[in-house]
């Protein structure tokens, strides 16, 4: 991997022992009763240079560098898995889109490890309070309201919120410090998912919480090519669950003293899923480093084959290994909850619906 690694501090872990030690950690973090911000694991992903892996600014590292890094972040734990892709996410938000003046102050403290960022944009259901909604302050604009899914709430130093503006058709994409109590309140009782269960995804209620910064024009967090590069890091995300979920399930069945021909066919297929899903992160990284008008499509697409590669491949391995590692809770149940829940948040069907539609019309 060649990505920015830098402002390594006398306390520095390689790459690989941060992921070891994340990995020892994951049940743990996912059986606590109410798990907290996973702090201790994000220090590893910090000693490790990881969080400044995409900050120096104008640079971008390969992309078959960076999904395979959230790939092995993610296999070695969904929910610090999910955190990371949305601190990668943020950053990449900053380097194109955030001004310069905030550019200059934040892009060393992210290289250096001080500065954690996300992005929030899960709109509440009625009932949950109303929409994060930008407004005018004394001394600028302050957001008000609610967003809901804000993975890493509670430990991170920034989030990149977006936000309705009342005088524009489209949200906007705004700066928050996510770390002031005072403006932005957390309620932990809303995220109860049994997946990504240490991922901190909870309500986060925004109390006149000052604008940093505005990031672009209202839309800017659906441009191409980002959002599609957003996309697929989420997609390489999935991958990494895929092979938690693989690797769980042939050491259940390594493990027995026999297995017959029904384990050997379900092993086979979930080794054609797994290499569908890396065939597809391939196809990925290709398209994200070409930047390419097609990148939208293979976004859709590659997302839509991994969805349904890890689908099959729970399935099989569920099938295979039967009920005893789901009622233990061990790491074939939790590769399972976190890619369960994962994958419903993105609703594929309507956009692959109108691809199909296009096709029939020639287009």
């Amino acid at each position: 991997m060649t990505g920015a690694i830098v402002a390594r501090s006398v306390d520095a872990l390689s790459i690989g022992d941060a992921l070891t030690e994340l990995a020892k950690g994951a049940n743990q973090r996912d059986h606590a009763a109410s798990p907290a911000f996973p702090r201790t694991a994000v220090e590893l992903l910090r000693r490790s240079g990881l969080l400044g892996w995409n900050a120096v600014q104008g640079s971008r590292p390969p992309a078959a560098d960076e999904l395979s890094l959230v790939r092995a972040v993610s296999r070695a734990d969904g929910s610090v898995g999910r955190i990371f892709d949305g601190h990668l996410n943020g950053v990449e938000r900053l380097q194109v889109h955030g001004p310069e003046v905030l550019q200059r102050t934040e892009l060393p403290a992210i290289q250096a490890g001080e500065l954690t960022v996300g992005v929030w944009g899960g709109e509440p259901r009625p009932g949950e309070g109303l929409p994060a909604t930008i407004e005018s302050g004394d001394s600028g604009e302050v957001l008000s309201g609610v967003k809901t899914f804000c993975s890493g709430a509670g430990g991170l130093g920034r989030a990149l919120v977006l936000a309705h503006d009342p005088v524009a058709e489209k949200p906007a994409a705004v700066w928050i410090d996510a770390s002031d109590p005072d403006t932005v309140r957390v309620d932990e009782s809303w995220y109860r998912s049994s997946g990504l269960r240490a991922s901190a995804s909870h309500r986060v209620i925004f109390e006149r919480a000052p604008i940093l910064a505005r990031f672009g024009e209202p839309g800017a967090l659906t441009e191409q090519p980002w959002f599609g590069r957003d996309a697929l890091r989420t997609a390489a995300m999935w991958v990494g669950l895929i092979d938690t979920a693989f690797a769980a399930a042939l050491e259940d069945l390594q493990q027995r003293p026999q297995n017959t021909a029904l384990e050997e066919l379900a092993v086979g297929r979930m080794l054609t899923a797994r290499d569908t899903a890396n065939v597809w992160l391939e196809q990925a990284a290709r398209a994200m480093d070409a930047g390419g008008p097609d990148l939208p499509a293979v976004a859709l697409h590659a997302r839509a084959a991994i969805a349904g590669a890890a689908r099959a491949l729970l399935d099989e391995a569920a099938r295979a290994c039967g009920s005893v590692p789901f009622a233990t809770g061990g790491t074939l149940d939790r590769a399972r909850r976190d890619l369960e829940l994962f994958l419903l948040q993105h609703r594929l069907d309507p956009m692959l619906a109108r691809a199909g539609a296009s096709a029939l019309r020639g287009q």
